[in-house]
């Protein structure tokens, strides 16, 4: 639907409960996310965090990153999550607006130490990574004009570590893996990447945006997690988002630094203007105080013992997804899994077109993500689909048994990262 006002500014301002009201009737047709219906781009504990993310939110919505209070809160925030990495004291790290800023700044940063340091200031650079990167990566390599070689994964669907070395020539600049990778949630070797990475002389980055705040406490719990953050020697940077399994308000992400020296190549400044010296560490010049404010006020209000929680939940979601799913017919869920809250699933029966389960099950009002290597479905897991499980396995079995009985044919749709616009 579209506003009554869309396209053009109203000559007279409206109430607030117009406007309220007005907010409401267009989200009227979103997606239930609270309820475990979306696969991602939510994460949802429960109202009491909720209710702390946007009241934090709210009180410094207006107020810029720079005053005191701001600084005291991203000290706090990196104090506690610094520690969940195995961060040396020797360790810095930026708080930025998302998994994608915070990934930009660790390759700018690589980037700008490499002119720095290299004989003549080298290039033309290149990062080489698995297939399984996130697309972000390519994003802002293309912003920086670098060059992007993505190598083949193994049976395992992790980073091929032979195949990472042979790509890297003088010109690398970073190598760029993931704890774990989007599509199928399962870690690359990052132990053998780590000794590969010491013996090259090359930066590797972590890309730990969607398991950053999860893995430390499924390790806790005793769920088999691969080593993956600063334990690892060669690890150089590490992005891991606040606003996914830190379940603070949307924009909040860290990028981390193993030796936080290499922050005077992430900086921005310019003084050749008549105002005087601009000095930026992120992207951005105006930070959303409201997003750290959130993501203090949620760390505090959780605790270890409230994320522990979380975790728990979440991966007991995992774990009744997986075996539920693979209990039914012509489905099968891919392996290794479990390794993080990702679970995807195919269809071992010529019979069941899993496209067309996805259309089915998107019917049903559940938001599907779909891989297309293998054809699949991709599930992303949350606290909030706990409760959602038993209802979600009999609608997956219902549509599974209608596809086969009725020949139903689905397509792949390229687009199911995100939600349409």
């Amino acid at each position: 639907m579209k506003s009554e006002h869309h396209g053009r500014l109203p000559l007279h301002g409206a109430s607030w409960d117009d406007l309220k009201a007005e907010l409401a009737a267009m989200r009227r047709d979103d997606q239930d996310w609270k309820h475990g219906r979306v696969p991602a781009l939510t994460y949802f504990l429960d109202e009491a965090t909720l209710e702390v993310q946007g009241a934090a939110y709210k009180l410094f919505s207006g107020e810029p990153v720079g005053f005191k209070s701001t600084a005291l809160m991203l000290d706090d925030i990196f104090a506690m999550s610094l520690p969940l990495f195995h961060s040396p004291k020797s360790a810095g790290a930026t708080f930025t607006t998302g998994g994608t800023e915070s990934v930009f700044l660790a390759i700018k940063t690589a980037k700008m130490q490499a002119r720095a340091l290299r004989p003549k200031g080298g290039g033309p650079f290149n990062i080489v990574a698995p297939v399984t990167a996130h697309p972000c990566l390519n994003k802002a390599a293309e912003i920086m004009d670098i060059e992007v070689r993505r190598v083949a994964i193994d049976g395992e669907y992790r980073c091929d570590v032979a195949a990472l070395e042979a790509a890297i020539d003088d010109n690398t600049i970073m190598i760029y893996v993931s704890a774990p990778c989007y599509p199928y949630g399962v870690f690359d070797p990052i132990a053998s990447i780590g000794e590969l990475a010491q013996r090259r002389g090359v930066w590797l980055h972590i890309d730990a945006c969607w398991g950053g705040f999860l893995s430390p406490f499924a390790e806790k719990l005793g769920y088999a997690i691969p080593a993956w953050d600063f334990q690892v020697p060669g690890v150089t940077s590490i992005s891991a988002d606040l606003h996914k399994f830190g379940y603070a308000a949307k924009g909040a992400s860290l990028v981390v630094y193993r030796d936080a020296a290499v922050q005077q190549y992430e900086r921005f400044e310019f003084s050749d203007w008549p105002r005087g010296t601009y000095t930026s560490p992120s992207f951005l010049g105006t930070k959303p105080a409201g997003a750290i404010a959130s993501a203090w006020a949620v760390m505090r209000f959780l605790g270890e013992e409230g994320y522990l929680r979380a975790t728990r939940e979440t991966m007991q979601a995992v774990t009744e997804i997986m075996q539920g799913i693979d209990g039914i017919p012509g489905l099968k869920c891919l392996e290794p899994n479990g390794e993080s809250a990702i679970v995807v699933y195919v269809s071992v029966d010529p019979a069941v077109d899993i496209m067309a389960v996805a259309d089915r099950l998107q019917e049903r009002g559940w938001f599907r993500g779909r891989m297309r290597s293998p054809l699949g479905i991709h599930q992303g897991v949350n606290p909030a689909h706990l409760s959602a499980v038993g209802d979600y396995l009999r609608d997956v079995r219902e549509a599974t048994e209608f596809v086969r009985q009725h020949g139903v044919k689905g397509e792949f749709d390229e687009h199911t990262y995100e939600l349409k616009r």
